[in-house]
């Protein structure tokens, strides 16, 4: 089941639940959120308390939110420790860990359930050592003008996509959300700030073991962010893509949350990334994925052809229109790389 207590509809907030019902493995049985009880998502019936769950067998509980500083709003503890006397685990993808606090932890070894840390980084974590540049196959890494506009829905659609034309592709995932659904991943914006190009790398090697041979890297942050530049930048020299997919809500033109700081020309964000990309293997971008889930069919498909107007590219929203223009750019980008294996 998902927890998204007072959450549930919102769909900034309620990120991570979105993204598991969209692309996850695993069954979801419920959504916990009292705000609407009765009301389904996505075919999945909403209830209102842990009680309304258990007739459903939940094996685990994730935390379907991400809020504000990535702590518990003051409510959840009582739901989580609800969860926990039922013998049901939770996993929880927010800064603040649960396997570290000790009611919960105790609660936790009495009744048997399982508490996972989604954010926690791995240990032994290190700089970069260059070992990225001897991944087999096509390193392709998300970046955008804004934090929260789909980086990793683009990464998802386009390994899909990749999938279903007998490509063998691999989403690489970087936070919570995506290791929510793949399965494994390491969140980049929990890593001590040294060691993020280094948590890169080994991600990128770890998709490359696991048969991959199109790596799609979840993006994080934004290089223009006045926030989360840090993450991002982490991410290009520790991936080292041979490519760059850049991601633009459609009609946005100042930083979400930071009024004042606008949001770069997309052919300025282009010439941005390509300039920081790692020297010992410069990446361009090959594509533009544009998010236009607040216009009208008429208004995204003016803001594709004005996208691809400015900077030359091929532009499309890919859970609007489909994957398959963005990916056969791309495949004919790759294709044209010199040294390409």
């Amino acid at each position: 089941m998902i927890l998204a207590e007072g959450y549930s509809g919102d769909p900034h907030w309620a990120k991570t639940m979105n993204g598991v019902l969209r692309y996850g493995q695993d069954e979801v049985v419920a959504i916990l959120d009292s705000t609407r009880v009765g009301e389904q998502e996505r075919g999945v019936p909403i209830v209102g308390d842990v009680a309304s769950v258990l007739p459903f067998r939940p094996e685990a509980a994730l935390v379907g939110v991400a809020t504000v500083g990535g702590r518990f709003p003051p409510s959840w503890r009582e739901l989580l420790r609800e969860c926990i006397l039922q013998g049901i685990g939770i996993d929880n993808g927010l800064h603040e860990f649960i396997e570290d606090d000790p009611e919960l932890a105790t609660l936790a070894a009495a009744s048997g359930a399982t508490l996972r840390d989604l954010r926690r980084p791995p240990a032994g974590l290190e700089v970069a050592t260059g070992a990225n540049l001897d991944v087999p196959g096509d390193i392709v890494l998300t970046v955008g003008s804004d934090c929260a506009i789909g980086k990793m829905t683009v990464s998802l659609e386009l390994a899909r996509e990749a999938e279903e034309r007998g490509i063998s592709a691999r989403f690489v995932p970087t936070g919570q959300t995506g290791i929510a659904i793949a399965g494994w991943g390491i969140s980049v914006d929990a890593v001590v700030a040294d060691f993020i190009a280094g948590a890169a790398e080994q991600l990128v090697i770890e998709g490359g073991r696991r048969g991959g041979d199109l790596l799609l890297v979840e993006g994080q942050g934004s290089l223009s962010h006045p926030g989360y530049s840090g993450v991002t930048l982490g991410l290009i020299h520790g991936a080292a893509p041979h490519a760059f997919v850049l991601c633009h809500m459609a009609g946005a033109t100042e930083i979400d949350g930071y009024p004042g700081h606008p949001l770069l020309p997309l052919a300025e964000l282009v010439e941005l990334h390509e300039r920081v990309s790692l020297p010992c293997r410069r990446a361009s971008v090959a594509c533009i994925a544009l998010n236009t889930s607040n216009l009208d069919d008429h208004g995204a498909r003016a803001a594709v052809a004005a996208a691809e107007a400015e900077t030359g590219l091929v532009a499309d929203d890919p859970r609007r229109f489909g994957s398959s223009r963005l990916l056969d750019a791309l495949i004919e980008h790759l294709a044209c790389l010199p040294g390409r294996r």
